[in-house]
């Protein structure tokens, strides 16, 4: 029994002395990569020219680093100079309270206090019932008043004048004054007073807030008197004779 079998690949033959070709030599693997190098290399001059983009790059991103420390500094300076300004504001801008109260039976008193450091001139004290809209008496003055001081007046006369022989009801005083060379009006202080028969029976001050002093506002042009004037400005000054007359002598030998 015959076995079967692919059939096998038939044999090659060389000829003797004919020379085998020779296997090509492997490239070294750094020579490959001088090929790689060469390819990505940047020329100089490129480079060069990056350059100044990248400073402004960076300068940009510093610049908007340093604005935004400015804008920051700028904000906390604002808060910091309004609270200043306020502070300024509370401590010296003119601020008065009024107050009255009984000293008799026929006899009152008006007590103006200067709540702020900034020193001013009283110029008018103004009395009015709550029921009339127009003042009914008006005390004219020209009182200096230091900041922090107190200034009297007894004005009992007057208030009796203001309410009459029988009165019961709210009564308001107002102060009008110069500070800082401009004239101010106070709110109205308000009290409490009771008349019987020509006497001041009671006379309390009421607690309801006012307002803080406003500035009165002048129309047309405001003319104000100078206290204070030049007394050599208006004198000439005399004239010096640079050439004085004199005679001289000669005298002869």
């Amino acid at each position: 029994m015959r076995i079967w079998s692919p059939r096998p690949p038939l044999a090659r033959l060389i000829p003797i002395g004919v020379a085998l070709p020779k296997p090509r030599p492997q490239e070294p693997l750094s020579s490959m990569h001088m090929q790689l190098a060469n390819q990505l290399r940047i020329p100089f001059t490129t480079l060069m020219s990056y350059i100044p983009i990248i400073a402004t790059i960076v300068t940009t991103f510093f610049s908007v680093i340093l604005a935004r420390a400015t804008l920051r500094y700028v904000e906390a300076t604002d808060k910091g100079l309004a609270l200043a300004r306020e502070e300024f504001e509370r401590e010296w801008s003119p601020d008065l309270h009024i107050k009255m109260e009984r000293v008799s039976a026929t006899e009152a008193r008006v007590i103006v206090t200067n709540l702020a450091k900034t020193s001013v001139l009283l110029q008018l004290l103004q009395l009015r019932k709550l029921s009339h809209a127009m003042p009914f008496e008006r005390c004219r003055l020209n009182d200096p008043l230091v900041g922090g001081m107190t200034w009297t007046q007894d004005l009992g006369r007057r208030i009796l004048a203001c309410t009459g022989q029988e009165f019961e009801g709210p009564i308001a005083v107002s102060a009008t004054f110069y500070a800082a060379g401009r004239m101010y009006r106070t709110d109205w202080f308000r009290s409490q007073i009771q008349v019987r028969d020509g006497r001041i029976v009671v006379l309390e001050p009421s607690t309801m807030p006012t307002r803080r002093v406003r500035a009165v506002e002048r129309k047309g042009p405001e003319r104000r008197r100078e206290f204070v004037q030049d007394v050599t400005a208006d004198v000439a000054p005399a004239k010096v004779d640079s050439k004085p007359d004199e005679k001289f002598f000669v005298t002869g030998a």
